[in-house]
């Protein structure tokens, strides 16, 4: 019964980190790597002021 807890526990907060982006920044950098090697990647800062500033170029679907 622990053991399931633990389970639906870890689920819960993949799936919270998921919808807020807390691995973003991470795959941004993994695909950087795998399909321009050698290139330099954005800081952790630039990526988020990047990505912040297109949404507020391009608000698409958001309700705000």
């Amino acid at each position: 019964m622990i053991d399931g807890l633990r389970r639906g526990a870890a689920a819960l907060s993949w799936y919270v980190g998921s919808v807020m982006g807390d691995r973003d920044y991470a795959r941004y950098v993994e695909h950087r790597e795998r399909t321009h090697p050698g290139e330099p990647v954005l800081s952790e800062r630039e990526y988020w002021r990047n990505r912040y500033a297109e949404q507020d170029r391009n608000p698409g679907a958001r309700c705000c």
